[in-house]
């Protein structure tokens, strides 16, 4: 049986600031998990940039980028971040391969079908 005459007013006290302190961290974590979908959806560029016009619908406006001007983006960064020492032509060429029929992916030959006799 538990003896609450024991328990002086330190002890209560300590006890008291440790829920406190627990039940404030869990209202905290709370609402920061709240507000992240609205942190995430922040558009920091867009207020920086209030005073430009925005293109109109018609122009041309393809903000794409292809897989080529990737490849020589990163080539760039990594002959910058590395410093090549040695003189080269700077020239990157890059072709397109078509992907050839290999008879190894193909459904027909699969291993289902019954041996023949």
């Amino acid at each position: 049986m538990f003896d609450f005459a024991q328990i002086d007013g330190f002890s209560a006290t300590v006890a008291l600031v440790g829920y406190i302190v627990v039940f404030a961290a869990l209202v905290l974590l709370y609402m920061v998990f709240y507000k992240m979908p609205s942190l995430l959806k922040f558009d920091l560029r867009g207020m920086l940039h209030t005073g430009r016009k925005k293109p109109e619908v018609g122009a041309d406006t393809d903000m794409r980028v292809t897989g080529e001007v990737n490849a020589a983006i990163g080539m760039a960064l990594f002959l910058y971040l590395n410093e090549m020492h040695d003189e080269e032509s700077g020239v990157i060429t890059i072709k397109k391969i078509s992907k050839r029929y290999s008879p190894w992916s193909s459904k027909i030959y699969g291993l289902r079908q019954n041996p023949r006799h």
